[in-house]
């Protein structure tokens, strides 16, 4: 059997059921795969399905608020994809009365859409033989044949993308790309791939020159960012503060108590005299501790954020707050998800 039999073959014996894959709906592959995007399918699966339920077609989730996509999105990560999703429902639903573009050239003009979700929606949905690459997809691949050339630099992506089109079904591209991915995610994974069951094994470079753990190489990322959150948690009897993140930064949208971003750690000195706090707190009569005495560290991609939680409780009324026993409405990172979620408010 060639390398796309053998793979079509493996998926359709092996796949896992998983709801997206009983459709061709057009609407249906885009959000999963926007959802799938740097997420495992496990993580993925139940905002996937609260998604579905809460917004059936792209007119429901073009006609919600940016904030209940958000808020349905928490805890996924990579905000971006959830604020271009809405964008874009939008955009299908208006200007085009529903109808997603049906090949892959089109599909990519669309804000969020790249080559990898570009070609998954036109194969999946519309029998167009575009090969998918993903990471799965960059593995399975380099392992096989034995590539060492680097994932992501402009040459490897290249060069995968091409190799990745010779070897797509013309025929059936839907169960391929499918099943290149679920091979890579099922059998030929990151850690500890099934090589001796692997129905690939007998032409399989990788294994052969004992190179499977050396396979994809990727050049290493930049220097991770520290950066040190000092957060405010304001709050009186009843009400608290929070604000909404409209810098082009991390979080874009998303909801947060008031912030002091600092170079290094702050003492209780350091806070009280800082001129965000001096300004925010202004002649009201406070009390300050700190909640949690080790930085919380919270990992992203490129940095990693120290927070801090200071308690400043007012005795005064907080003017444009919001009532404590709302606080979960809102959209907010999982730092601050976490937060409230033992602070109990």
């Amino acid at each position: 059997m060639t390398f796309s039999e053998v793979i079509i073959d493996w998926y359709r014996q092996n796949k896992r059921e998983l709801p997206w894959r009983k459709t061709t709906d057009p609407y249906k592959i885009w959000l999963s795969e926007i959802m799938l995007q740097q997420t495992r399918v496990d993580q993925g699966l139940p905002y996937y399905l609260a998604f579905e339920k809460a917004f059936p077609t792209v007119f429901d989730l073009a006609d919600a608020t940016e904030e209940k996509v958000l808020k349905l999105w928490q805890g996924l990560g990579y905000y971006s994809r959830a604020r271009n999703l809405h964008h874009t429902a939008g955009y299908i639903a208006r200007e085009r009365k529903g109808e997603f573009p049906s090949s892959y050239k089109e599909l990519l003009k669309l804000k969020g859409v790249g080559d990898y979700t570009a070609s998954a929606i036109a194969s999946i949905s519309f029998n167009e033989a575009s090969p998918v690459v993903d990471g799965n997809v960059y593995r399975v691949l380099s392992r096989y044949f034995g590539i060492d050339t680097p994932i992501n630099s402009g040459r490897g992506i290249k060069y995968f993308k091409e190799l990745a089109q010779e070897l797509i079904d013309k025929e059936d591209p839907a169960t391929f790309n499918q099943g290149i991915m679920e091979f890579g995610a099922v059998q030929c994974k990151p850690r500890s791939p099934l090589c001796s069951e692997c129905p690939l094994n007998a032409g399989c470079v990788a294994l052969k020159d004992n190179l499977v753990d050396q396979l994809p190489v990727k050049i290493r990322n930049a220097r991770i960012k520290h950066r040190y959150f000092n957060y405010l948690i304001v709050h009186n009897e009843h009400r608290t503060l929070l604000f909404q993140r409209r810098e082009k930064d991390i979080w874009q949208h998303l909801y947060e108590f008031p912030l002091v971003e600092t170079e290094k750690p702050m003492s209780e000195e350091e806070i009280i005299s800082h001129p965000q706090f001096k300004e925010l707190i202004g002649e009201n009569r406070f009390e300050i501790s700190l909640y949690n005495k080790e930085n919380v560290v919270h990992k992203l991609s490129h940095q990693h954020i120290h927070a801090t939680f200071w308690i400043v409780y007012l005795k005064n009324d907080i003017e444009g707050g919001i009532r404590k026993s709302r606080i979960k409405e809102y959209p907010v990172p999982v730092l601050i998800a976490n937060f409230v979620r033992e602070y109990e408010f």
